[in-house]
């Protein structure tokens, strides 16, 4: 998807929801949820980091430093806070997707009075 007001709110949602299973770096993050969306939605470097950090500054997600093959990696997991968050954001993206599908449905319109 490319069109940056829809997507407000997106990139937190699915980082949030693809920490739940737990913790990953930046990169393996970025893979996993191009995997979830069937690579519908890339996310890239670009709004990954920025997200993260201001995630775990707000005190939704917790960080730690891990040595791997000689690389030092940061790798991010989800507090009680950003539990919480999580389960805010999923019902809210619930009631927007529901709404979607009954716009896109071909439900029918109000009736009109005579």
């Amino acid at each position: 998807m490319t069109n940056p007001s829809f997507m407000n709110g997106v990139p937190e949602l699915l980082i949030l929801r693809t920490l739940e299973s737990g913790e990953m770096y930046g990169y393996e993050l970025m893979q996993a949820i191009r995997s979830r969306t069937n690579q519908a939605i890339s996310i890239g470097e670009g709004v990954v980091y920025p997200a993260l950090h201001a995630l775990e500054s707000e005190g939704m997600l917790k960080s730690r430093r891990k040595l791997v093959s000689g690389r030092t990696r940061v790798y991010y997991a989800l507090t009680r806070k950003g539990e919480k968050r999580l389960t805010g954001l999923v019902r809210h993206w619930q009631h927007i997707t529901e709404a979607i599908g009954l716009a896109i449905g071909g439900t029918a319109h109000a009736a009109t009075t005579p």
